[in-house]
């Protein structure tokens, strides 16, 4: 019981505490003095002159943008905070904030000069207890007293801390921006992870499907055309990874829109489904976007989602013809992506694993996709006994409708 009484005593952020409250006496202190003084005057007019005036500065330091800095950084250092971001250190930006900086400086000053004189008070009866000429049964009273003032002095530092963390603490606007800035950043993460996810996943795809039949078929042209291939796959995968790259490193260039950092668009499927023919499967493509171009954002994330709906046929049922259905339809793109989950003699039929999909990643990463832009994607067996895995997606023309 007495070490946890007096625990709190002996630690370093009492003391710290207790200068942060003693200069708000001394500032106290100091305008009593210079103003009203103490020549001749009554103890209220003596307060009531030093509360106005004090309150009146106090006020004005507000207004000064820096103030609200220089009490953060000085509330941080003194106060010790478990979490010192939940008092901020940075300066005035609006009228809330001189307010909350004014409330904090008057609070300040008016429990610091409670502790002042608590400390006069108390602490001075404790000495003469002890130096002075009482009986021996008055000394247990100077350790009582000294106690109560620690406790008082304890108390004081975390109320003191507590007004710190309210008043100079970041606003409910700063904690909501603060808020979206993570989210804001964790969407962006997601973002580049599903961008690496379906980039580089796709071309080791492809490179271990090109790889595995050179070496089952051996026929020095097929070799030649798969190892041709695997190239222009690894390289287009480096490609991406670079863009990622700039962007994660959050460089100028790749700020200002170089060529790092251009996305492929649904122009570029042609070469995607060529990859696709030359890892061995044929593929049946019906592109039909005679409404116009695409905005960016579409044509970007269109390409993804076909290029996984790609990976995972390539994946997971390879050899076996996939077919591409892409076109608009009642103000709304549409991407259907359909393989063969198992034929007879095909490679499927030889890997009863292949035709297995799991839903991972690449599907939910494709729903992500979808859903941001407003629409929905669903995988699955085919409803009409057809054999087929389908991908279908939908997206709204009009982004945000």
């Amino acid at each position: 019981m007495l070490p946890r009484l007096l625990a709190p005593l002996v630690a370093g952020a009492t003391y710290a505490r207790l200068l942060h409250l003693l200069v708000g006496w001394i500032f106290a202190g100091v305008v009593l003095l210079v103003y009203p003084g103490t020549y001749q005057k009554s103890l209220g007019e003596i307060l009531a002159g030093a509360v106005w005036l004090d309150t009146v500065l106090l006020a004005l330091v507000a207004l000064i943008p820096a103030a609200r800095r220089a009490e953060g950084v000085q509330a941080r250092l003194l106060l010790v905070p478990d979490r010192e971001e939940d008092i901020a250190v940075e300066p005035s930006r609006t009228w809330a904030d001189r307010r909350r900086t004014a409330g904090w400086l008057i609070g300040r000053v008016v429990l610091g000069s409670v502790i002042g004189f608590a400390t006069v008070w108390g602490l001075t009866p404790a000495f003469n207890l002890l130096t002075g000429p009482h009986g021996l049964w008055y000394l247990p009273l100077a350790p009582a007293l000294a106690i109560g003032y620690g406790w008082l002095v304890v108390w004081a530092g975390r109320l003191q801390l507590v007004m710190a963390a309210r008043l100079l603490g970041p606003s409910p606007a700063e904690r909501l921006a603060e808020a979206e800035l993570r989210a804001e950043r964790l969407l962006e993460r997601n973002r580049l992870a599903r961008e690496l996810h379906d980039s580089i996943g796709h071309a080791l795809t492809v490179t271990v499907l090109q790889a595995g039949a050179a070496r089952e078929v051996g026929d020095p042209a097929f070799v030649a055309k798969a190892l041709e291939v695997i190239e222009e796959t690894g390289r287009q995968a480096m490609e991406d990874l670079e863009r990622t790259l700039v962007l994660l490193r959050e460089s100028p260039a790749g700020a200002a829109g170089g060529a790092a950092t251009e996305q492929p668009g649904v122009d570029q499927l042609p070469v995607l489904f060529d990859t696709a023919r030359a890892a061995g499967s044929q593929v049946e493509a019906l592109v039909d976007l005679s409404e116009g171009k695409l905005p960016g954002v579409l044509s970007r994330e269109s390409y993804r989602i076909v290029q996984e709906g790609v990976t995972n046929a390539l994946k997971y049922a390879p050899g076996e013809p996939i077919s591409i259905r892409i076109g608009v339809r009642g103000g709304q793109l549409e991407l259907r992506c359909a393989n063969a989950m198992s034929a007879g003699g095909g490679v499927a039929a030889r890997n009863p694993a292949a035709g297995a999909r799991k839903g991972g990643k690449g599907l939910r990463g494709i729903r992500e996709r979808a859903t941001l832009l407003g629409g929905e994607a669903t995988a699955g067996a085919s409803q009409d006994c057809s054999g087929e895995w389908v991908l279908h997606v939908r997206l709204p023309l009009r982004l945000g409708s």
